[in-house]
């Protein structure tokens, strides 16, 4: 079971490539919080499977787990399978399940790790389980996307193909790992004073920069294609063919800027940071 949140489309390729190197489900976060979501009921359990293993894969935002993801983790409900009463061998089910996450991130990743695994403490369906932590967990470098912040930009097209061409190495290992549950593993790129960058910048991140209300459309350039309303994953903006974009101030916003990277016209702006700035979504 592979939970995986992605805005720009790093994170689902790899929660992809996980989910078939697995042979487990590829489950989406995203639709689960959404209100506007009647299909997806976060308040029904999750089954896991006899021996099957519990992934969560998303990306980093301001070196924490997505608010969203955190959200989600807390309020899930998991349980095992009821295993066969004649099964020969029930020494699975005496063992708690494999956990691991991979993170994908642009550069350095922090404290990312001990803020999921502090989130996970939370948990009561988890704690049952005997999942008090990941077992492994791994970042992975991918192509930068986030432009908030006048010092941020996206890669250069070079260093794109180079970040997709050692993330695409990295990931065949990290399944071959993760398929033998291999335990203890911790490959991550924290950077440089992680508790700094988690817990002052990180928090600084989540109360001022995480708004949609720095977001507007440049109507001299937008052709009301609709695009932005429909790839944003918590449903933040109304609009669709023949309208222009709004965005909604429903606070589910993650700044994610997959409505900015996915504009073809580069009409969306997110105050003034964003000007003659590049887009980047995977392909």
């Amino acid at each position: 079971m592979v939970f995986y949140f992605s805005g720009t489309g790093n994170t689902k390729w790899a929660a992809a490539r996980l989910a078939a190197a697995t042979h487990e489900d590829l489950i989406p976060i995203a639709p689960y919080m959404r209100a506007d979501d009647s299909s997806h009921n976060i308040a029904e359990p999750f089954i896991l499977k006899e021996d099957e293993r519990l992934g969560f894969v998303f990306p980093v935002h301001g070196w924490r787990v997505p608010r969203l993801v955190r959200e989600f983790i807390r309020k899930m409900k998991i349980q095992r399978e009821t295993p066969d009463a004649n099964a020969e061998d029930k020494e699975t089910f005496r063992k708690h399940p494999f956990a691991y996450c991979v993170c994908t991130a642009g550069d350095s990743i922090g404290l990312t790790i001990e803020n999921l695994n502090d989130t996970i403490a939370l948990n009561a369906s988890l704690q049952a389980l005997g999942i008090t932590e990941v077992s492994a967990s791994y970042s992975l470098i991918m192509p930068e996307s986030y432009v908030g912040l006048p010092f941020m930009d996206v890669d250069s097209k070079e260093r794109e193909v180079r970040k997709k061409s050692k993330s695409a190495q990295e990931l065949a290992v990290i399944c071959e790992e993760i398929f033998d549950r291999k335990e203890g593993v911790n490959r991550l790129v924290k950077g440089p004073i992680p508790w700094f960058f988690t817990k002052v910048v990180g928090g600084f991140f989540e109360k001022v920069l995480i708004t949609d209300k720095r977001f507007h459309v440049e109507k001299d350039k937008c052709v009301k294609c609709g695009i932005c309303a429909n790839v944003c994953p918590v449903g933040d903006i109304k609009g669709g063919h023949g309208e222009y974009p709004e965005w909604l101030h429903h606070k589910d916003c993650l700044t994610c800027f997959t409505c900015y990277h996915h504009c073809p016209h580069h009409a969306i702006e997110f105050g003034c940071q964003t000007q003659k700035k590049g887009q980047y979504f995977y392909k």
